[in-house]
């Protein structure tokens, strides 16, 4: 692909994010944030991997609305924690999304340095809700505060999400888990070892994806 395609592509893509956000309610200044954080992970990704190259040119599509959505479903929330944040996605797009709320927070769990680095570079310039957790998920976890919603994109199957969230859920906990087309699989594989409750929501940027909701029984 072209660099000038990309650039056209990422520029559509980024006009439709933010109509979309705007259409829902998603104020000026929480738009602005979302701007500001493409731009630090775009300047950030010429020194570490925090997305894959071949998703730059539809970023805003694939992975800001991506992760917006996931709020959409819980607006309500005021405490999420996100497993494997990587470069912030979705933990960095809640974070922003949660910043006009008073009582907002997120916690981002990330035990890679550069990228827990990152992370913090960005809570900080844009003034955040978030708190960053340098350490494995398993580490993290116990400590975390009540936790009305816990997600995790691109991370593990669905059965070892349960396993990393099992504390959270089980404290009443929702979780929201962005699948692909095997997600029927990863539900069975999942019920041999686990009791829950789930509800598959439908992505607005796949038509093949879903969005998990758990929630234990």
């Amino acid at each position: 692909m072209s660099k000038a395609r990309s650039t056209v592509l990422a520029a559509s893509g980024r006009e439709r994010t933010l109509e979309a956000l705007g259409d829902s309610g998603v104020s000026r200044e929480t738009l602005a944030r979302l701007e500001a954080y493409v731009a630090l992970l775009l300047q950030w990704q010429q020194r570490i991997n925090l997305i894959s190259p071949t998703t730059i040119p539809d970023i805003w599509t694939r992975h800001i609305l991506d992760s917006a959505q996931l709020h959409h479903l819980r607006p309500d929330a005021r405490r999420w924690a996100d497993l494997g944040s990587g470069g912030g996605l979705p933990g960095i797009v809640i974070a922003c999304l949660l910043a006009e709320k008073a009582d907002g927070e997120i916690h981002l769990i990330e035990s890679n340095g550069k990228k827990a680095a990152f992370l913090r570079h960005v809570s900080t310039s844009l003034a955040l809700p978030a708190v960053i957790h340098a350490v494995r998920i398993e580490d993290a976890v116990p400590r975390l505060p009540q936790t009305d919603v816990v997600t995790a994109r691109a991370l593990a199957p669905l059965t070892d999400l349960l396993r990393f969230s099992n504390l959270l859920l089980k404290s009443g906990a929702v979780g929201l888990f962005p699948k692909g087309r095997d997600v029927e699989e990863e539900l069975t594989t999942a019920r041999l070892n686990w009791h829950f409750s789930s509800r598959l929501h439908a992505s607005v940027t796949d038509p093949e994806a879903r969005i998990v909701e758990i929630s234990m029984i």
